[in-house]
Formats: C-alpha cells, structure tokens, sequence
C-alpha cells in the first residue's frame, strides 16, 4: 500500500506538468458501465479541448479510446501512453485508467462488453489503426446502439472486435517504477526529455551508483536504460509534433544532432516519418 500511495503522489506532480488544473473535468462516460451482451460493442463519438478525466476510475466494458484528431495521454496501471491518431489505446474491462487532451481531440471510443472482449488482450495496449479499422470506427458510429443481434449493425461489430485481434501493438508504452531512486531518475527524464546525459550522471541525482540504477530500469520496467529515454523521446516528439512544431525543432530539442536520425527513429516505431504523421494527425473521421 506505501509504495502505491508513493506511485499516486509521483504521478500526480507528473500530471501537474501538463497544466490539467486548466483542463475541462470530464466525467465517466456512462455507456461504459451498461452490460448488456446482446449490444457487443457500443460506439460513442465526442469532441474535446483542453480536457481530462476528474479522476481515475474503471468500468465493466472495455474501451478503445481513438481520438481521430489530436493526440492523448492515458496513464492506464503503472504506464503512460502518449497516443497519436494514426493509434488506439485499448483499456480492458475493470482496469484503472485516466486519459488526458491537452488540445481539441475528436474521440470515437468503442465500449465493449466483456462478453466478447475476453478475446482481447487483457492488459492496456497501443495499437496501430488500420485504414479498415477506422472505416469500421466511423460506420460504428452512424449505427450507434440501435441495432439487434443477427442485424447488419451486430454483424459490423463483430467484424470489427475481428479487427481488434489482429492490431499490432506499437512501442508507446512507457512504464514506470516504484523505487524512488528510480523514480528521481525519471522524474528528471520527464521533465527534461533532450537531456543527454548519461547514466553516470543520472546516477547521482538518483542517489545510486549507475549499476543500481541500471538494474532498476530492467527489473521494474522491464527496459534497458538507453530503451526506455528512447521512448520518452518518442512520446515527447508526438506531443510537440501534435501542438504544430516543426519536424527539425522536434528533432533538435529533444537530442538529436542529425535530423535523419530522428527520422529514422520516428518510422521505425510508428511505421511512417514524421511529415506522414503531422499530415495523418490534421485529418478528421
């Protein structure tokens, strides 16, 4: 129990550095806690800005939270996620969340009963949407919960949990840890992602040797040092590209000396460059 009550306590000032004391409160969307298997998945679209949840809670139906426009930040368990739109994050029933906009955001979330998402992974993930699967979002939508089982409405939304089982996760995922050696360290990473220090260095504001604290991040995060800065760096480059910095200034702020190299980084973990995305992150379902 002390060491969650730390964790609460640390991610709370984490929080405080998106300025969430000026966000919109939002509350529970309520179609989460229908449960009702002759209704598979149920659809809801809204628009948001500068918005976030009041506070974390859990559901019965599990949820994919797409934001079509606009990128979000879930904080799901232990792990954050900074979730561009080319992207979904995929929340299982009963698990503990919260999701933050820190701009306009369109969202099309899915609510899915448990029903049928046993067959989906039973921890948050970040998958990457499809063409199909956005499609299948937006037609959900027009359908809403008015259909009836063996109803051209029912069978789309089984096609589309068909979907959901076949989405490749992406390397979004940022965990964090419990000790607060580690936590110092990370706490500083946050708030300073280009630094380029290294983990000699890092080591003294955590109060470790740099071994112990090389240890930590693979034991408690399951990352190397050097993976999970380069996750940071990739979450941090998806929020500044979202807010309409440009590709080079992203790329130079946050530590790189080549603009290739970051490129080159950007393709490898969300499948296209940079330029691609901004282009993806500015269109609407």
């Amino acid at each position: 129990m002390a060491d969650y009550s730390l964790w609460r306590q640390w991610l709370s000032c984490y929080i405080m550095t998106m300025d969430v004391s000026k966000l919109t409160k939002l509350s529970p969307i309520e179609i989460g806690y229908i449960v009702n298997p002759a209704l598979p998945v149920i659809p809801f679209a809204m628009e948001v800005h500068r918005a976030g949840c009041a506070a974390p809670h859990a559901h019965p139906r599990g949820q994919l939270i797409f934001a079509s426009r606009g990128v979000m930040r879930v904080i799901c368990s232990r792990d954050i996620w900074v979730v561009p739109p080319s992207q979904a994050v995929w929340v299982p029933p009963e698990v503990e969340h919260e999701v933050y906009f820190p701009g306009d955001a369109s969202l099309r979330n899915l609510f899915i009963d448990q029903s049928v998402s046993r067959v989906l992974p039973n921890e948050c993930k970040v998958l990457k949407v499809s063409p199909l699967l956005r499609e299948l979002i937006l037609e959900s939508v027009k359908v809403g919960d008015t259909y009836e089982s063996d109803s051209a409405g029912y069978r789309l939304m089984m096609v589309i949990i068909d979907e959901l089982r076949s989405m490749e996760p992406t390397d979004l995922r940022l965990p964090m840890g419990q000790d607060e050696r580690l936590q110092r360290a990370m706490d500083f990473l946050l708030s300073n992602p280009g630094d380029k220090r290294a983990i000699d260095e890092l080591a003294i504001i955590a109060g470790a040797s740099s071994r112990t604290l090389a240890r930590l991040f693979v034991r408690e995060t399951g990352l190397t040092f050097g993976t999970w800065r380069k996750r940071l760096i990739l979450q941090e480059a998806v929020k500044r590209l979202g807010k309409g910095h440009s590709v080079t200034s992203v790329a130079f702020d946050l530590g790189y000396g080549s603009l290739s190299a970051f490129i080159d980084m950007f393709r490898h973990a969300l499948g296209s460059p940079p330029g691609q995305y901004v282009q993806a992150a500015r269109q609407t379902l």
